[in-house]
């Protein structure tokens, strides 16, 4: 478990959130890698456990990096600093206040199942597997 520095937890069970993790598996492409973990996987269960942190309700995105939690917007916007397209403009956000990012964000959040409906996830590619913990 160690060995992994940068971990996106999602839903595992939502069609926005995998389109969104397949989007950034698309887009980061250079090292450091950042690797996934549904957060109703086992993976997500012991390695919440051994670091003392509760397992977050299934809208939470969480970005584990470095050995810190970053949850909803800035863990989201923390991510879009490993995507070449976004580093600056995921920065810039980052200057507003989180009250505010986390309200888009739990709008988001709330709406996201309405959002984008899909009955099937795309998996990843072969290449791709070995990115995704448990």
């Amino acid at each position: 478990m160690n060995d992994f520095h940068q971990i996106v937890f999602y839903d595992g069970d939502c069609g926005f959130c995998n389109r969104s993790v397949m989007y950034i598996l698309r887009h980061n492409k250079k090292d450091p890698f950042l690797y996934f973990a549904s957060l109703q996987s086992d993976f997500a269960n012991d390695f919440f456990r051994k670091k003392g942190e509760p397992l977050p309700d299934l809208s939470s995105l969480v970005f584990f990096e470095n050995g810190h939690f970053y949850y909803r917007s800035t863990g989201a916007l923390r991510i879009g600093k490993h995507l070449k397209r976004y580093k600056f403009l995921s920065g810039v956000v980052l200057l507003i206040p989180v009250i505010i990012r986390d309200s888009v964000y739990n709008f988001i959040a709330k709406h996201r199942k309405k959002i984008y409906k899909q009955e099937t996830c795309q998996l990843p590619s072969e290449k791709e597997r070995h990115r995704f913990l448990g």
